[in-house]
């Protein structure tokens, strides 16, 4: 979807904006744990209800928003004057009425209700591992589930990832698709622009030193000598690097 759409609007809401500091792949002793991150354009992070327990009211728009790819929605509620975001689903319009915890069975896009309440079959995004917390899976660019089967207290549902798992009968998810599913074909035109989103240069290791990588060094062009490697020796291709099966958390059962 393109931003010169009239739907768009600009600017964002000041009174839902703040500063918020980034990792940049450093761990809270500051060890790098993910690496080739850092740097970026400056953001501010977008105050959006993912709980969805109160926010209603009438679509004004829709947002970019620079911390994530898909997009936002501008609710304004008449009652008390306040606006909201919330991540937008596809086939939202301007002027479309949204609910929050709604008791209503049927396929209204964008309205959040719990399990309960969703026909099965139906398609959904933003779903919470747990009765009254934020919404934290399928909230990607065109991520949806779907729920397949209920019972008296769960409710299975197939993941994006082609996973099926068991949610609490009482979590929150909302109607729909998320917004702006075609982010994936956006092709970067220079380097710069990955250093625009915070991503650094990825070396390869045979083009290091041997101090630096188990692939590196050697007289001119090598392939290494051995089989892939991380810089610390671990197999990457192939073998199995797992010593036991990581366990589900209690409140999402397989």
């Amino acid at each position: 979807m393109k931003q010169n759409n009239p739907i768009f609007i600009t600017p964002p809401l000041k009174s839902q904006r703040q500063a918020y500091k980034r990792s940049t792949g450093r761990n809270n002793k500051g060890h790098i744990t993910a690496w080739h991150r850092g740097g970026g354009h400056s953001r501010l992070y977008r105050d959006i209800d993912l709980k969805r327990k109160s926010t209603q009211g009438i679509v004004i728009g829709l947002e970019y928003d620079p911390n994530r790819s898909a997009l936002l929605a501008r609710i304004f509620n008449p009652d008390t004057k306040k606006h909201n975001y919330i991540i937008a689903p596809t086939k939202i319009k301007k002027g479309d009425v949204i609910r929050s915890n709604s008791t209503r069975s049927g396929l209204q896009n964008g309205h959040s209700k719990i399990l309960q309440n969703i026909l099965t079959g139906s398609l959904i995004y933003n779903l919470s591992l747990s009765p009254g917390k934020d919404g934290k899976i399928l909230r990607a660019p065109g991520a949806f589930g779907r729920i397949l089967k209920r019972t008296k207290t769960l409710a299975k549902i197939r993941l994006k990832s082609g996973q099926y798992r068991w949610f609490d009968i009482k979590t929150i998810a909302t109607n729909g698709v998320v917004s702006n599913p075609d982010s994936k074909f956006t092709k970067l035109k220079k380097a710069g622009q990955s250093r625009w989103l915070g991503r650094r240069p990825t070396v390869r290791g045979v083009a290091m030193n041997p101090i630096d990588h188990p692939h590196g060094g050697g007289e001119g062009k090598t392939s290494g000598g051995r089989s892939s490697v991380t810089p610390w020796g671990k197999p990457t291709k192939g073998p199995s690097t797992r010593t036991s099966r990581i366990q589900p958390k209690p409140n999402v059962k397989i």
